[in-house]
Protein backbone atom coordinates (compact mmCIF):
# COMPACT_ATOMS: atom_id res chain seq x y z
CA UNK A 1 0.00 0.00 0.00
CA UNK A 2 2.70 2.38 1.04
CA UNK A 3 4.28 1.95 -2.55
CA UNK A 4 1.06 2.27 -4.48
CA UNK A 5 -0.17 5.51 -2.87
CA UNK A 6 4.03 6.82 -3.16
CA UNK A 7 4.07 5.74 -6.79
CA UNK A 8 0.37 7.22 -7.28
CA UNK A 9 1.34 10.68 -5.89
CA UNK A 10 4.86 11.18 -7.65
CA UNK A 11 2.91 10.84 -10.25
CA UNK A 12 0.49 12.96 -10.22
CA UNK A 13 3.07 15.40 -9.17
CA UNK A 14 5.21 15.05 -11.71
CA UNK A 15 2.88 15.08 -14.42
CA UNK A 16 0.85 17.90 -13.19
CA UNK A 17 4.23 20.13 -13.08
CA UNK A 18 5.30 18.98 -16.63
CA UNK A 19 1.72 19.76 -17.70
CA UNK A 20 2.00 23.42 -15.93
CA UNK A 21 5.58 23.90 -16.81
CA UNK A 22 4.91 23.36 -20.84
CA UNK A 23 1.12 24.95 -20.86
CA UNK A 24 2.23 27.98 -19.28
CA UNK A 25 5.27 29.63 -19.72
CA UNK A 26 4.26 33.16 -19.80
CA UNK A 27 2.92 32.86 -16.32
CA UNK A 28 -0.75 33.89 -17.48
CA UNK A 29 -3.00 32.47 -14.02
CA UNK A 30 -6.29 30.91 -15.16
CA UNK A 31 -8.70 31.72 -12.84
CA UNK A 32 -11.17 28.73 -11.89
CA UNK A 33 -14.39 28.29 -9.95
CA UNK A 34 -15.13 32.22 -9.80
CA UNK A 35 -11.37 32.60 -8.46
CA UNK A 36 -11.53 29.79 -5.55
CA UNK A 37 -8.90 27.82 -7.02
CA UNK A 38 -6.11 29.90 -9.98
CA UNK A 39 -3.35 27.79 -11.59
CA UNK A 40 -0.58 30.17 -11.61
CA UNK A 41 2.98 28.68 -12.57
CA UNK A 42 5.71 29.82 -10.13
CA UNK A 43 8.87 28.40 -9.04
CA UNK A 44 10.08 28.18 -5.16
CA UNK A 45 13.54 27.93 -4.08
CA UNK A 46 12.72 27.68 -0.22
CA UNK A 47 9.94 25.23 2.16
CA UNK A 48 6.48 26.21 2.52
CA UNK A 49 4.89 29.75 2.33
CA UNK A 50 8.60 30.23 0.68
CA UNK A 51 10.84 30.01 3.73
CA UNK A 52 14.45 29.64 3.65
CA UNK A 53 14.72 30.83 -0.29
CA UNK A 54 18.67 30.36 0.56
CA UNK A 55 18.46 27.44 1.96
CA UNK A 56 17.25 24.63 -1.15
CA UNK A 57 20.70 22.49 -0.04
CA UNK A 58 19.34 22.29 3.21
CA UNK A 59 15.49 21.06 1.93
CA UNK A 60 17.22 18.77 -0.33
CA UNK A 61 19.37 17.01 2.03
CA UNK A 62 15.98 16.94 4.58
CA UNK A 63 14.26 15.28 1.71
CA UNK A 64 16.57 12.61 1.60
CA UNK A 65 16.51 12.05 5.01
CA UNK A 66 12.89 11.70 5.57
CA UNK A 67 12.96 9.28 2.22
CA UNK A 68 15.82 7.42 3.60
CA UNK A 69 13.45 6.83 7.14
CA UNK A 70 10.15 5.95 5.20
CA UNK A 71 12.43 3.05 3.04
CA UNK A 72 13.70 1.71 6.72
CA UNK A 73 10.76 2.31 8.46
CA UNK A 74 8.82 0.00 5.68
CA UNK A 75 9.99 -3.23 6.87
CA UNK A 76 8.51 -2.86 10.10
CA UNK A 77 5.33 -1.63 8.59
CA UNK A 78 1.58 -3.44 9.40
CA UNK A 79 -0.89 -0.81 9.87
CA UNK A 80 -2.72 0.23 6.94
CA UNK A 81 -2.96 4.13 8.18
CA UNK A 82 0.46 4.05 8.27
CA UNK A 83 1.06 2.66 4.96
CA UNK A 84 -1.14 5.43 3.61
CA UNK A 85 0.61 8.28 5.93
CA UNK A 86 4.57 7.26 4.93
CA UNK A 87 3.48 6.94 1.38
CA UNK A 88 1.92 10.27 1.09
CA UNK A 89 4.73 11.63 2.92
CA UNK A 90 7.26 9.86 0.66
CA UNK A 91 5.31 10.23 -2.62
CA UNK A 92 5.45 14.22 -1.61
CA UNK A 93 8.88 14.51 -0.44
CA UNK A 94 10.16 12.84 -3.79
CA UNK A 95 7.90 14.78 -6.05
CA UNK A 96 9.74 17.96 -4.97
CA UNK A 97 13.05 16.14 -4.42
CA UNK A 98 13.05 15.53 -7.74
CA UNK A 99 12.47 18.95 -9.06
CA UNK A 100 15.45 20.16 -6.33
CA UNK A 101 17.67 18.00 -8.28
CA UNK A 102 17.21 18.22 -11.42
CA UNK A 103 15.21 22.20 -12.43
CA UNK A 104 17.22 25.20 -12.68
CA UNK A 105 19.20 27.23 -11.35
CA UNK A 106 21.06 23.89 -10.78
CA UNK A 107 21.55 20.23 -9.25
CA UNK A 108 20.40 20.22 -6.00
CA UNK A 109 19.43 23.90 -5.91
CA UNK A 110 17.00 23.63 -8.11
CA UNK A 111 13.65 25.64 -7.26
CA UNK A 112 10.19 23.49 -6.87
CA UNK A 113 7.29 24.63 -9.05
CA UNK A 114 4.11 25.54 -7.69
CA UNK A 115 0.90 25.98 -9.48
CA UNK A 116 -2.09 25.58 -6.96
CA UNK A 117 -3.31 29.05 -5.22
CA UNK A 118 -6.21 29.56 -3.19
CA UNK A 119 -7.47 32.76 -1.45
CA UNK A 120 -5.45 33.45 1.19
CA UNK A 121 -2.72 31.33 1.10
CA UNK A 122 0.37 30.49 -0.42
CA UNK A 123 0.62 28.75 -4.44
CA UNK A 124 1.86 25.39 -3.70
CA UNK A 125 1.57 21.98 -5.93
CA UNK A 126 0.28 18.09 -5.46
CA UNK A 127 3.38 17.24 -3.52
CA UNK A 128 3.14 19.83 -0.88
CA UNK A 129 -0.61 19.32 -0.27
CA UNK A 130 0.17 15.56 0.16
CA UNK A 131 3.27 16.10 2.96
CA UNK A 132 0.22 18.15 4.59
CA UNK A 133 -2.23 15.45 4.45
CA UNK A 134 0.50 12.85 5.31
CA UNK A 135 1.28 15.16 8.47
CA UNK A 136 -2.84 14.97 9.80
CA UNK A 137 -2.99 11.58 9.33
CA UNK A 138 0.49 10.72 11.11
CA UNK A 139 -1.01 12.83 14.02
CA UNK A 140 -4.42 11.27 14.38
CA UNK A 141 -2.58 7.91 13.72
CA UNK A 142 -0.40 8.86 17.11
CA UNK A 143 -3.28 10.64 19.06
CA UNK A 144 -4.85 7.38 18.70
CA UNK A 145 -1.38 5.29 19.96
CA UNK A 146 -1.03 3.28 16.37
CA UNK A 147 2.50 1.78 16.11
CA UNK A 148 4.07 1.41 12.83
CA UNK A 149 3.63 -2.40 13.71
CA UNK A 150 -0.48 -2.03 13.73
CA UNK A 151 0.01 -2.34 17.74
CA UNK A 152 -1.84 0.57 19.94
CA UNK A 153 0.43 2.06 22.62
CA UNK A 154 0.09 0.50 25.93
CA UNK A 155 -2.63 2.79 27.93
CA UNK A 156 -1.80 3.86 31.53
CA UNK A 157 -4.04 2.04 33.97
CA UNK A 158 -6.43 3.91 35.72
CA UNK A 159 -4.90 4.75 39.34
CA UNK A 160 -7.21 5.43 42.05
CA UNK A 161 -7.90 8.53 43.42
CA UNK A 162 -7.41 8.33 47.51
CA UNK A 163 -10.43 10.41 48.06
CA UNK A 164 -12.97 8.22 46.35
CA UNK A 165 -11.58 4.50 46.84
CA UNK A 166 -13.29 1.87 45.24
CA UNK A 167 -16.19 0.15 46.40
Amino acid sequence: MLVAVAVFVLAADVVSKAVVVAQMPDHRPIRLLGGLLTITYTRNGGAAFSIGTSLTIVFTAIAVGVIVYIVRAARNLRSLGWAVALGLLLGGATGNLLDRVFRAPGPFQGHVVDWIELPHWPVFNLADSSIVCAAVLVVLLALRGTRLDGTRALQKPDIPDPKYPSQ
